[in-house]
């Protein structure tokens, strides 16, 4: 079994409730795998522990929380030669969805303890590295106002979402994509690398890890009629098909926003910008899953 380094977050989802390094132990403790458990303190403690564990020699570091947690972990292990694996304990858990991690505990845990090894793309916004999705608009404003909330978990998401969506005003951007410039309202702009959201809310169905390209979902207007449309699309992973939204494949684009626009990065509120650079890494970030 590979040396592997626990990186719990233990403000995440379930993980709060459980005594996560005893069920660890019990997976891995009794293979007498060589392996160690580090809990983080504060917001970014993920990225130096797993850099610091990879410099230490560990082939597998291991994202115990949700997609905040994996985005840190990730940016840590990028450049080394150690491997991401995922035990997902968030809200949504993109990633693990669509590497198909499964989402129960033993099942996650004895995936571990006999991984296989890939590589996946990873994109980067205004130099910020996602793994998911990143985007700007109302996506990003509800990730604002979802991290002020003061709780977490799926009905805290859709409660800010509906009060949010009646509030919230599109700003017109210019697109630069494949050569080809746009003026649009921007709605909704998703750089997806991943297929989804989380929760199975797929934002790009189509999006493929691997394929060296990041697909862009343009969402122009959200009226209440297209807005049903949208959720229900996501839901069914059929949004492409709902001619609700455009598409594009691309390596890179730019955006020109006419007033400062919020984005996120796998979920995380960054704050507001008016230009945004996105750019693809082609096969960054090796996978243990």
């Amino acid at each position: 079994m590979p040396k592997t380094c626990f990186i719990l977050n233990p403000m995440a989802g379930p993980s709060r409730r459980l005594d996560m390094p005893a069920l660890i132990d019990r997976y891995f403790g009794a293979r007498e795998a060589d392996y160690e458990i580090r809990l983080t303190e504060y917001a970014g403690h993920a990225v130096e522990i797993a850099r610091s564990a990879a410099g230490e020699g560990h082939k597998v570091v291991v994202a115990v929380g949700g997609d905040g947690t994996v985005n840190e972990v990730g940016r840590g292990l990028l450049g080394t030669a150690a491997a991401m694996g995922i035990v997902p304990q968030g809200s949504g858990n993109g990633l693990a969805r669509h590497l198909k991690v499964p989402l129960a505990l033993p099942a996650a845990l004895r995936r571990l303890a006999a991984p296989t090894f890939s590589r996946m793309d990873v994109g980067v916004m205004n130099g910020h590295p996602f793994f998911c999705t990143a985007g700007l608009g109302f996506d990003a404003h509800v990730s604002q106002h979802f991290a002020q909330a003061g709780s977490r978990g799926l009905a805290t998401y859709l409660r800010v979402t509906l009060s949010e969506y009646r509030r919230y005003r599109p700003t017109p951007v210019r697109v630069l994509l494949n050569g080809e410039e746009r003026a649009t309202d921007c709605y909704v702009l998703a750089f997806a690398n991943a297929s989804q959201y989380g929760n199975n809310a797929y934002i790009a169905p189509r999006a493929d890890l691997r394929d060296g390209l990041l697909d862009v979902c343009l969402i122009d207007a959200l009226p209440v009629g297209r807005a049903f449309r949208v959720s229900l699309a996501m839901a069914l992973g059929n949004l492409p098909q709902s001619k609700a939204a455009e598409y594009f494949r691309v390596t890179e684009g730019r955006v020109m926003a006419a007033a400062p626009i919020g984005f996120h990065v796998d979920g995380d509120y960054m704050g507001h910008a008016t230009e945004f650079n996105v750019e693809m890494m082609p096969l960054a970030l090796a996978v243990a899953v």
